[in-house]
């Protein structure tokens, strides 16, 4: 089930293996009220919510007692998918950016293209198979499906860095900032589509 309005939307996702529900609105301050039972997870949606400016309601109840894999990768598919919606035409936006995110020891890049071919560029290496209880291929598996679901073409590159709690948080960061910038509504366009072939989706 999904609802739009202006630039918001809800998505409701429920299968075998998860139930989720996700709000957003991309002309919002960055709001977040999020709940996955997975800690990790939580903190890092927290990031990309505050850094994006986009208000996010994410309520996630899965299959924890096998892992945390279903209920991160349904996230993704969902939130992609509200943000696809919220975004409806894509008129006016700015649809590119790029941008470099530091933190402490790490630097990360993050370029996006919101236009409607999904596609994932990931270029991310962790030292270690988890950060506490969270599995760190989990990070990938989350980006993946919100590529391909909010139908955007994502480039993630880590540059460097040695901690890898720092190297996945400036991927959500890094990603935050570009979905800002990208989703932005340009002023010059005049409500454009901003492609020559008069659609994004």
């Amino acid at each position: 089930m999904a609802e739009t309005a202006g630039r918001t939307a809800t998505v409701s996702r429920t299968t075998n293996e998860t139930s989720i529900s996700v709000s957003v609105n991309i002309d919002g301050t960055g709001k977040a009220k999020i709940s996955t039972g997975v800690g990790f997870f939580d903190h890092m949606l927290d990031q990309l919510c505050r850094h994006s400016l986009i208000d996010m309601e994410i309520t996630a109840k899965g299959d924890l007692h096998i892992d945390d894999h279903h209920t991160v990768e349904d996230t993704g598919i969902a939130l992609g998918q509200a943000l696809s919606k919220a975004l409806g035409d894509r008129k006016g936006i700015a649809r590119y950016a790029s941008l470099d995110l530091v933190m402490d020891e790490t630097m990360t890049k993050a370029g996006i293209d919101i236009s409607g071919r999904p596609f994932l560029v990931w270029n991310v290496n962790f030292s270690a198979p988890k950060i506490g209880t969270f599995d760190t291929e989990l990070v990938r598996e989350f980006f993946q499906a919100l590529s391909q679901h909010a139908g955007m073409t994502l480039h993630v590159l880590n540059h460097y860095g040695a901690n890898n709690h720092h190297i996945a948080e400036t991927c959500f960061k890094a990603v935050a900032r570009v979905l800002r910038s990208a989703t932005e509504i340009d002023p010059r366009q005049a409500g454009r589509v901003p492609s020559t072939k008069g659609t994004l989706v």
